[in-house]
């Protein structure tokens, strides 16, 4: 098989990086800014990624399995639905006291044309949901959909998330450049909506 970087260490934890592909261009994305996460170039060189080599890979470093996993790499893992299943499936039924969590922009439902959140019920934990802003305005000059009313599907998935019983976070990135978001107002919304919330100040390296 030809060497893909799907599975690669960041702070301790094992994550998980399906595809290169978005529906966002965040004007702060990391894949913007450089090739690699802690030296583990995320660039894929085929979007045909199998749950086989996923697992292959996760298993070749089955001695750094922690507690958490996370499915987030250089572009929206929710594009690659089927294989998260399959894969949050073996690591359930491996490793059952994992805890998997999705880093995702929340545009599932919008992308499929249906609450997919169901179908991930006892196999994913928790949603951390880039929520990037507190209107519609703001939201699109930072996340640059290529999706039509991206800001609401983001917010109605946060809300069907918490409905669902997921453990489910709405984040921000602050500080980047002239890019200025109303924590205040975010919080308020994160508040209505049912969801945790987590500022994500911006770093020079992305992460």
């Amino acid at each position: 098989m030809e060497e893909y970087n799907l599975v690669y260490l960041l702070e301790g934890k094992v994550y998980i990086n399906l595809t290169n592909s978005c529906t966002n261009n965040c004007v702060f994305c990391i894949r913007d800014i450089k090739d690699d996460v802690v030296g583990a170039n995320l660039f894929l060189n085929t979007e045909n990624v199998k749950a086989e080599d996923v697992i292959e890979q996760l298993e070749a470093m089955h001695d750094k399995l922690s507690s958490e996993i996370v499915f987030c790499g250089y572009g929206e893992p929710m594009l690659k639905l089927d294989v998260i299943k399959q894969v949050a499936k073996y690591i359930k039924e491996k490793y059952p006291n994992t805890i998997l969590r999705v880093n995702t922009n929340g545009h599932a439902n919008l992308v499929y044309k249906r609450n997919v959140l169901p179908e991930l019920k006892g196999l994913i934990d928790k949603f951390s949901v880039s929520l990037n802003g507190e209107t519609e305005e703001v939201y699109n000059r930072i996340s640059q959909p290529n999706l039509s009313y991206s800001y609401e599907a983001v917010k109605d998935f946060i809300r069907e998330a918490v409905k669902e019983g997921f453990d489910t976070t709405a984040t921000i990135v602050t500080n980047y450049k002239g890019y200025d978001v109303d924590m205040p107002k975010c919080i308020e919304i994160t508040k209505e909506l049912g969801a945790k919330f987590r500022e994500r100040p911006w770093i020079e390296n992305g992460y």
